[in-house]
């Protein structure tokens, strides 16, 4: 993996997905939703791209997971695909599994995600590959949200570490949050190097309209550091030279 290239949300992903995460914070799912939607599955092998995904996608959600971070709420939904959910509440992680296999059999969903909370003793390493496989027989996306587990074995080809970060200021108000952002670490995946990114959706228009369409961007943990320390040297630089001039080096 360490001679792999490094990921970004324009690469394309035909399989199965994990994603750990808190179940206090719902970045999770969220994250799962904007990597679904960055990766768009065609319409069939000849599609135009002019062609809009009307497709529905699957969510399913085990109890446990319901009771520690609730269920989708429909308004906060992108507007492209809040017409589209498919939810499906499994009383136990045994039939949240059975529910994503079957999810990813149907080949006319757009994308699948699953939500089981913790580290049920049905979803062991032949569970996760048995979802892996029918994920990529039938090329429908499965990203599953591991809510307040702790890393173990499986065969996701893509498995992330998620915490909510803090969001840019709106555009239109600076006093007001703008779109969410994530921290997002990589630490196993097939054919890329493992790694850290700030990860946002961009509004897709200039002007911030559309239907609810968003371009997933990424930077590198490790060059918004560099940058932050490039900055600071040059601002202490900056204040000596200012010092030098204006004021004692004791102030600056």
């Amino acid at each position: 993996m360490a001679q792999g290239q490094g990921w970004n949300p324009a690469i394309a992903f035909r399989g199965a997905g994990e994603i750990f995460a808190p179940a206090d914070e719902g970045a999770g799912a969220a994250l799962a939703l904007e990597l679904a939607r960055a990766a768009p599955r065609p319409l069939h092998e000849h599609a135009l791209k002019e062609v809009k995904d009307e497709r529905a996608f699957l969510w399913v959600q085990d109890a446990s997971a319901i009771r520690a971070g609730g269920r989708p709420f429909l308004p906060g939904l992108p507007r492209d695909l809040a017409h589209r959910l498919i939810h499906v509440t499994a009383r136990t992680a045994e039939d949240a599994l059975f529910a994503l296999e079957e999810g990813v059999r149907c080949r006319d969903l757009a994308f699948v995600i699953g939500e089981i909370a913790g580290n049920p003793r049905a979803l062991d390493f032949t569970a996760s590959r048995r979802l892996v496989l029918a994920a990529e027989r039938h090329r429908v996306p499965l990203w599953l949200v591991r809510v307040d587990a702790r890393r173990d074995l499986g065969a996701a080809r893509m498995r992330w570490d998620v915490r909510s970060a803090a969001s840019q200021p709106s555009r239109w108000n600076p006093q007001a949050p703008g779109l969410p952002g994530w921290r997002g670490e990589l630490f196993r995946a097939r054919g890329l190097r493992p790694g850290a990114w700030w990860i946002r959706p961009e509004p897709a228009h200039a002007d911030g309209g559309g239907d609810g369409e968003a371009i997933l961007s990424a930077r590198p943990v490790d060059r918004d550091a560099a940058d932050q320390r490039s900055h600071a040297q040059s601002a202490r630089a900056g204040d000596l030279v200012r010092a030098a001039v204006d004021r004692s080096l004791a102030a600056g």
